[in-house]
């Protein structure tokens, strides 16, 4: 998808009790997950999603738990798993090509650089 000045998305934070039944919904995997990726550029609202990327949805307790597990800075990780949501919805797929999640991981981290790992 191509991102113009107006293209929006929705971020939603929540926790692991917000995360868990839309991670079981829609993968079908059981238990909270750190981010997931809604693209609107997919499925029935292909042509309403004009400039409309879709939602992110991050845990923020998961993130904490990753972050505390392998000695990251919490808003660092915080601010990589949205870069990696809005990656999913730009069209990136690190499950099906290798050399797409090294291209992920690469942009991931150029843009986790330049953020200086902030949210604000």
């Amino acid at each position: 998808m191509e991102c113009t000045e107006d293209t929006e998305l929705s971020l939603v934070i929540t926790d692991d009790e917000g995360i868990a039944p839309l991670n079981e919904q829609y993968l079908g995997h059981m238990g909270p997950t750190n981010v997931l990726s809604f693209p609107l550029a997919e499925g029935e609202f292909t042509e309403a999603a004009h400039g409309l990327l879709g939602d992110v949805v991050v845990s923020v307790e998961t993130a904490r738990k990753e972050a505390d597990e392998n000695g990251l800075d919490p808003q660092e990780h915080f601010v990589r798993l949205i870069i990696h949501g809005i990656l999913h919805l730009l069209g990136y797929d690190h499950l099906t090509d290798p050399e797409e999640a090294r291209e992920m991981e690469d942009l991931t981290e150029k843009l986790l650089n330049e953020s200086k790992g902030q949210v604000f």
